[in-house]
């Protein structure tokens, strides 16, 4: 998943003022170029906060943007998704009654009145996270994800590391200071972050990239992983998977499932080949066609165990790990722990089709 923030401030920094009144920062320029940005994403993240503050609809207004995104095959308007701690969201509130689009809820606890209104995705009593949430959207095929706040939510994705992207525009003309300001969003860019600035109708607007797009890199050797996984003869007892690692200094290894062992994953194998070439794993990608397991019995560690024991950097694969045997969370285990995680749904098929042995 892509995910994209999004945030216009006062010159002091201020998402809002301290009325009840909702503050337009942006300029109408700035704001159509704001519309451009969530027509080319898959789904729209707001806090409940937001949603109590400002009651938005979180629908695209341009005709032409809806009409093309329905010619390129996707719902006229982004699923809508919205975080609550406390539960507290009136069904009436137009994130509910506007547009046919998915709307999620992202909640610690059950929402009954909610659910008939959108679908309810329960943390269970934790605290919800970014990383939770990206790995749950993920699942039901959002690729990219447009976070619009509020402060706290915009914190959060940057705290975890899971944001990729921030557009910040900033009003140089519009000053609240403290006796006014409400909510203060302010950002100070990783060194390893770049940067380009625009001037757009007289709002400064900087757009930092936090993680490069390594989306080709990435599908060439899912790919690779894909195919090594057709080696696998099929077995009832387990899935067949492909893995391939790209090493700092570039030497790739590959390895399947059970290609050497009758109980060894295809992560396994392709981290004891590089073991042996004396490669240093630190700091390295491993590309698999299916989630890393989280829990297994005929070995004492889970490929998610053994990716983060060897301290890989990066984990990319095509297909969450159904819930044919275990209920798999090597995907969110990861994340947590601060890798670079990245799923690529479209190329799940073919992992499915390989793996068709077990659910005919």
């Amino acid at each position: 998943m892509r995910v994209i923030l999004s945030a216009a401030v006062t010159a002091d920094g201020y998402l809002d003022d301290n009325t009840p009144q909702r503050l337009m920062i942006s300029t109408a320029a700035d704001w159509e170029a704001v519309q451009r940005l969530r027509a080319s994403c898959d789904a729209i993240l707001v806090g409940a906060e937001t949603l109590r503050r400002d009651n938005p609809a979180l629908r695209l207004r341009n005709d032409g943007m809806r009409r093309q995104r329905m010619a390129e095959g996707y719902p006229a308007d982004l699923t809508k998704v919205v975080l609550t701690r406390s539960g507290r969201l009136d069904p009436a509130m137009r994130f509910f009654t506007e547009g046919v689009s998915e709307k999620i809820v992202f909640a610690q606890r059950e929402l009954p009145d909610i659910q008939p209104y959108a679908t309810v995705i329960s943390s269970n009593g934790e605290e919800l996270t970014a990383a939770f949430v990206i790995t749950e959207l993920e699942k039901r095929g959002i690729g990219r994800l447009l976070v619009e706040g509020g402060a706290e939510i915009l914190r959060m994705f940057l705290r975890e590391n899971q944001a990729d992207e921030l557009r910040l525009a900033v009003n140089p003309h519009l000053l609240l200071g403290t006796g006014r300001g409400g909510a203060r969003f302010q950002f100070e860019p990783p060194a390893t972050a770049s940067c380009d600035k625009e001037q757009l109708d007289g709002m400064e607007v900087v757009h930092y990239t936090l993680h490069p797009d390594r989306t080709e890199n990435d599908m060439k050797h899912l790919q690779e992983a894909i195919d090594e996984s057709r080696r696998c003869t099929p077995c009832r007892t387990s899935y067949r998977v492909g893995a391939v690692i790209e090493t700092d200094d570039g030497q790739l290894f590959k390895g399947y499932t059970h290609e050497c062992s009758a109980t060894h994953h295809a992560e396994q194998e392709a981290i004891l080949k590089a073991l042996e070439a004396g490669a240093s794993l630190r700091g390295a990608a491993i590309y698999t066609s299916m989630e890393p397991c989280s829990k297994r019995a005929s070995e004492p560690e889970s490929c998610t165990q053994l990716i983060l024991r060897h301290g890989f950097a990066r984990v990319v694969f095509a297909l969450y790990e159904p819930d044919c045997f275990v209920c798999c969370r090597g995907a969110l285990t990861l994340r947590e722990a601060g890798l670079d995680v990245r799923c690529y749904p479209k190329m799940g098929g073919q992992v499915r089709a390989i793996n068709a042995h077990l659910w005919q």
